[in-house]
């Protein structure tokens, strides 16, 4: 299977920018479970939508009496589950793997990273051209999509633009 790339995700990037040029989305990439076991380990959540992907699940959140850092844990129990994060209030990706937060960044500051092991995907970061270093103000400009093929390539899960496929 070839690396996933921006391009892999530019419409589910646009997808989710409006007129105006807000985007709002907020997704986790759950690999090995399927859309009905994701959502089972999210209840009482009903404002969910999750999607079969090659690899696992993905599961778009909106509208949670929870944030979703605080669901994703949930997904990532004996398995892993990376979440991006692009609204109008953060930029950010996160990988969990069972229940442990792994690595955790802003989009716009890689070097202020946390988790378990913050470096675990820094080559995928570098190759996927995200901001690595504070002291550059050239932002990719189609980072969420760059962060939703690290999403993939983190966890395995590819979600195809047809999902009927």
């Amino acid at each position: 299977m070839r690396k996933a790339s921006a391009r892999t995700y530019t419409w589910l990037y646009r997808d989710s920018t409006d007129d105006a040029g807000d985007t709002w989305l907020e997704v986790a990439f759950v690999r090995g479970l399927s859309p009905d076991e994701a959502l089972a380990r999210l209840t009482p959540e009903k404002e969910l939508y999750a999607t079969p992907a090659e690899g696992g699940t993905v599961v778009f959140f909106g509208g949670l009496s929870k944030h979703p850092r605080d669901l994703t844990p949930l997904l990532s129990a004996g398995t892993a589950a990376a979440l991006v994060e692009v609204t109008v209030d953060d930029d950010r990706f996160a990988y969990w793997e069972d229940g442990r937060l792994i690595t955790a960044f802003n989009l716009f500051t890689y070097d202020t990273r946390e988790g378990l092991d913050p470096d675990r995907f820094r080559a995928e970061v570098e190759d996927l051209r995200l901001h690595v270093t504070g002291d550059s103000v050239d932002f990719p400009a189609d980072h969420a999509a760059r962060a939703l093929a690290l999403a993939d390539r983190a966890t395995g899960v590819r979600l195809p633009r047809d999902r009927n496929a």
